[in-house]
């Protein structure tokens, strides 16, 4: 099962080494511009391979996509510190505007899986320039609010002193600033948080509530701050996508995708609970959020719409 992966910066190469290190797929081909970083990249991880399961790293060019199952979409321009996801907008939809015509003449059958930054629009646009090749939009994802969904369960997990993997909460909407954390809907044990925090005597206080807000919508802008870019987190959460799109996992998972059917959604590109699988995005699964959360997502749905209709008439 070949994997590609367009754009060999830290995000591309560490999803590349995840999926090494998970043993997902059996063939991963890195394209870049610079097809010098694409082979030392390559190489480099292959090393690992040893250390990890058997699979083949190699560099290539878009003709190497050929028979690819999924192709991951890491090229762009780096978040520079301070810099909002939505201001890398201009700067990215150039590149994609090349990217995503290369890789579809090649692998046409590619589910496409889009990770670069702003990665609600960059999958809109994605998702745009593959419909002239015949793609749904449900082949084009994007990792959406994958990892901050992650980052929000890690965090429930470590007050509760709980294994994220039994806390199941979501956060929705933009990748950004004006994400959406569904606290209505966390149950751990099949208990929403009040009752499962009155169960183990621990509770759960409003300031408590606003860290973990901070330390889930911040997260980026920290570390970007502390160590320049973000990468193990996506990297990890790439090869978590990839993996339940190969084998036809049919997992939950809050990718991005084009909402339809969704009220205050419709049309927009953005993170909701997915049912995922080998086509891609096979259903949207919208959630009874409370009030202040459909008010929030409504919010969110909103600036994403702005900042994509101006671009309608420039593709």
């Amino acid at each position: 099962m070949k994997i590609g992966i367009v754009g060999c910066g830290m995000v591309g190469s560490t999803s590349a080494y995840a999926l090494v290190m998970s043993g997902v797929g059996r063939e991963i081909v890195l394209v870049d511009l610079n097809r010098k970083r694409a082979e030392a990249e390559a190489n480099d991880i292959y090393h690992a391979v040893p250390f990890a399961h058997p699979l083949t790293v190699r560099a290539g060019d878009y003709p190497d996509l050929a028979g690819a199952r999924v192709v991951v979409i890491a090229g762009g321009v780096a978040q520079k510190p301070g810099e909002t996801r939505l201001q890398l907008l201009q700067r990215n939809a150039e590149v994609f505007r090349q990217i995503v015509p290369a890789v579809l003449r090649h692998a046409p059958e590619a589910v496409l899986l889009v990770v670069s930054n702003p990665v609600d629009i960059m999958t809109h646009l994605a998702a745009d320039f593959a419909a002239e090749f015949g793609v749904p939009h449900t082949r084009v994802i994007g990792s959406g609010t994958t990892l901050d969904t992650a980052r929000f369960r890690t965090l429930l997990g470590r007050h509760f002193g709980v294994d994220p993997h039994h806390v199941h909460a979501y956060v929705l909407g933009e990748h950004g600033d004006s994400e959406v954390l569904a606290w209505s809907q966390v149950t751990i044990a099949g208990l929403n948080l009040d009752e499962f925090a009155k169960v183990i005597g621990k509770s759960l206080s409003d300031a408590d509530r606003q860290q973990v807000d901070e330390q889930v919508r911040r997260a980026a802008y920290h570390i970007i701050a502390g160590k320049g870019a973000t990468y193990y987190g996506i990297g990890s959460a790439v090869a978590r996508i990839v993996d339940v799109l190969l084998h036809d996992q049919r997992a939950i998972l809050t990718i991005c995708s084009r909402i339809t059917g969704v009220p205050d959604c419709e049309g927009v590109t953005l993170a909701l609970p997915h049912l995922v699988g080998g086509g891609g995005a096979l259903a949207t699964i919208p959630l009874p959020l409370d009030t202040d959360e459909r008010e929030a997502l409504r919010r969110s749905a909103g600036l994403l719409r702005d900042a994509i209709e101006p671009l309608r008439s420039n593709h």
